[in-house]
């Protein structure tokens, strides 16, 4: 009895493993996914500054001396960027320098497709 009971449990592993075990394996084919020029993901956001205030350096480097305060409120202009730094233009009281993109940065669209 037991050895019959071995060779059913036996049996039927080999029906259930076999076409697991026989299957060719799935491939995913790559998907191709080309963003075109009008998508709204790849755009660069207008530039905003994340604090009250924010320093602008002389160069782009903390050490460096601060020659002034950028206002959240104030109209201003942003150029190239160096490293983790970002050429800033205050239009209000003139003052141009770096500040840091910790604080100065983009918008970030997030899309998913």
């Amino acid at each position: 009895m037991r050895a019959r009971r071995l060779s059913v449990i036996a049996a039927t592993a080999a029906a259930v493993a076999l076409p697991v075990l026989a299957a060719p394996a799935a491939t995913a084919a790559p998907v191709a996914h080309t963003v075109a020029a009008s998508d709204p993901c790849d755009r660069e956001g207008p530039w905003e500054i994340h604090a009250s205030a924010v320093r602008i350096h002389s160069k782009p480097s903390s050490k460096s001396a601060v020659v002034g305060l950028l206002y959240k409120s104030h109209k201003w202009s942003h150029g190239k960027t160096h490293g983790y730094w970002v050429a800033v233009k205050d239009k209000t009281t003139g003052v141009s320098g770096w500040a840091s993109t910790s604080v100065v940065y983009p918008t970030v669209y997030t899309c998913l497709h």
